[in-house]
C-alpha cells in the first residue's frame, strides 16, 4: 500500500493527499474551522511544523514550534463545533486528541478557538486550560 493511499490521520475516509495533505502544501485553505482543526491534527500526525505555523493566528503563534520526536499522534475524535462555517469569521472546536508516547497512551482535550485571518481560517488558541488524560 502506498502513502498516498493511506486514510487521513485527522478520521475522514480519504486518503491524505485528497483530505488534510491539500490544505498541507498550501493547495488550497481550509474552508471551515473544523477543517482547518483537523488539518492542524493532521499536521502533528506528519510532523508538519511549517504547515502548524502558517496557521496560527499572527496575535498569539510562537517564534517556533519544537514536536516531540516520540509522540505519536494517532486518532482524533471531534466532540463539537460551535460556528466556524464557511461564510463565517470565528468559531470553535472542542475535541479530544489521541497520542502514544514512550509505549504509553494518553490524550489531549482542548476547546479551540479559531477566526479568520487574511480570509483564511487560523488557530486562536485554547479556550480554557488543555487538559492532558
Amino acid at each position: 500500500m502506498t502513502t498516498s493511499s493511506l486514510p487521513c490521520p485527522c478520521g475522514l475516509p480519504a486518503a491524505y493527499p485528497d483530505c488534510c495533505g491539500r490544505f498541507h502544501t498550501g493547495g488550497r485553505p481550509a474552508p471551515t474551522a473544523e477543517a482547518l482543526m483537523r488539518s492542524r491534527f493532521s499536521a502533528f500526525a506528519v510532523g508538519d511544523t511549517a504547515y502548524l505555523l502558517r496557521s496560527w493566528h499572527s496575535s498569539t503563534r510562537p517564534d517556533r514550534l519544537d514536536l516531540e520526536p516520540g509522540q505519536r499522534w494517532e486518532r482524533l475524535e471531534v466532540l463539537a463545533t460551535e460556528r466556524g462555517g464557511m461564510f463565517e469569521t470565528e468559531g470553535s472546536v472542542e475535541f479530544r486528541a489521541h497520542y502514544r508516547e514512550g509505549g504509553h497512551a494518553g490524550s489531549l482535550h482542548e476547546h479551540s478557538d479559531f477566526s479568520r485571518e487574511d480570509g483564511a481560517w487560523v488557530y486562536v488558541g485554547p479556550r480554557s486550560p488543555v487538559e492532558f488524560d
